[in-house]
């Protein structure tokens, strides 16, 4: 069969329905009643549907009536089509639900152990319908997310520039050393005295990783990184075996054998909600502006608060 002309296929394309349903069906009295339109109208689209593809499609059997067998073949290509157009619907409605709907978010590791579940959670008690997409990922990673449309909010430290954000709170950076280390017994350190430490980090790419460097530039001398890891309750471990010195949040669960040493001059980077320059579902909205409310509850030790705003 050759294939039909655009203008052929857009005017099928509305009368699918019908033919879905009367193929299902094999009942023109039926296929009405599951459409909800007169038997007439069935009869009309299905003629309509003949003479689109050019070629017959049903035969009557008895009072029934049955595919034949180009009808079966374009009843195998297109079986579903109409259901899943159905089911894109719903799920778009849904979306637009504030009640209902699909929020993709994303938050850094460091506030994953307890504040971000918390957070959500108690969103989630108020608002059970709405379904949540996580990502867990570091700073620029969400960012990027957010700017392409893989997701629609996302906490961030530090905000970005480009990207509206609310401004959440500011998370206190530390010096973390072993227990048994010298610097342990220290109730503050000024960055110059690391000098000839050997640090534990992120890699370059992390925005933790960059804004040390620069400190440790500012004051003199360039970071000796013995180990680079992503995952920061095991760069916490390496911490706690004497292994080095780590910059870094306060973690969100205890973590033994850790001590920890205010830095001279504080030390922070801001916490963002970030969301993208297109208009939020009404579902977005709604954990937007519950995160902005109830964030402060729960950002956790490592964060100091701040008068949210927009920019």
């Amino acid at each position: 069969m050759d294939e039909l002309p655009s203008s052929q296929v857009e005017a099928l394309i509305p009368l699918l329905a019908a033919f879905d349903a009367a193929a299902g069906e094999g009942h023109v009295t039926r296929a009405a009643q599951l459409l909800g339109v007169p038997q007439s109208s069935v009869s009309r689209r299905l003629k309509a549907v003949e003479q689109a593809v050019g070629v017959k499609l049903f035969q009557p059997v008895g009072r029934r009536i049955a595919l034949t067998a180009a009808g079966q073949e374009l009843h195998e290509r297109t079986r579903g089509l109409v259901q899943a157009l159905t089911d894109a619907v719903d799920v778009v409605r849904s979306d637009a639900d504030p009640d209902s709907g699909l929020v993709r978010f994303g938050f850094p590791f460091t506030l994953g152990p307890v504040s971000i579940p918390s957070l959500l959670a108690d969103f989630h008690a108020g608002a059970p319908r709405i379904r949540l997409h996580l990502v867990q990922a570091h700073g620029s990673a969400l960012t990027d997310m957010v700017r392409d449309g893989r997701l629609d909010l996302a906490v961030t430290i530090p905000a970005p520039d480009d990207l509206p954000a609310i401004i959440l709170g500011h998370q206190r950076l530390h010096l973390y050393v072993a227990d048994a280390h010298p610097l342990a017994t220290r109730t503050e350190v000024e960055l110059a005295e690391l000098a000839d430490e050997l640090f534990i980090a992120n890699p370059p790419t992390y925005h933790l990783r960059r804004l040390v460097d620069s400190w440790c530039a500012e004051a003199g001398f360039t970071p000796r990184v013995g180990f680079e890891i992503t995952e920061f309750e095991t760069l916490r471990a390496l911490v706690a075996q004497n292994l080095g010195i780590a910059v870094l949040p306060a973690p969100e669960v205890a973590h033994p054998g850790l001590s920890r040493v205010t830095l001279a001059d504080a030390r922070d980077r801001s916490i963002g909600l970030v969301s993208g320059g297109h208009r939020p579902t009404p579902a977005v909205a709604r954990l937007r502006d519950h995160v902005a409310a109830q964030a402060l509850s729960y950002l956790g030790r490592g964060a100091d608060p701040a008068t949210p705003d927009r920019s």
